[in-house]
């Protein structure tokens, strides 16, 4: 049993769930994180003055996957969130 970590932008959240329905995956933590990285945040505009926003909102998962079925779940959230620019997320893979 492995437990998969995935940090997703919060707009691929809908997809994902469905593709991970389809794929067999029904339990999944989720949680609303902010994500400081090679983003750098982005500036902002509030009553006429800028200012940057460091930190970013981000979708955290937890899940808890059986060993034969690790690839294909990271397969599934790679394919469901990937939209090729920075900030797309990571997968980290822990011994469950």
């Amino acid at each position: 049993m492995k437990k998969l970590l995935c940090i997703i932008k919060p707009f691929k959240l809908q997809d994902l769930l469905k593709a991970l329905t389809e794929a067999g995956i029904a339990d999944v933590a989720i949680t609303e994180v902010k994500g400081y990285g090679r983003q750098k945040g982005r500036l902002e505009l509030y009553q006429g003055s800028e200012y940057v926003i460091s930190f970013l909102p981000k979708v955290k998962l937890e899940m808890a996957v059986p060993d034969d079925r690790v690839e294909k779940t990271i397969e599934t959230i790679r394919n469901a969130t990937f939209t090729g620019r920075i900030g797309d997320g990571k997968i980290f893979i822990f011994d469950a």
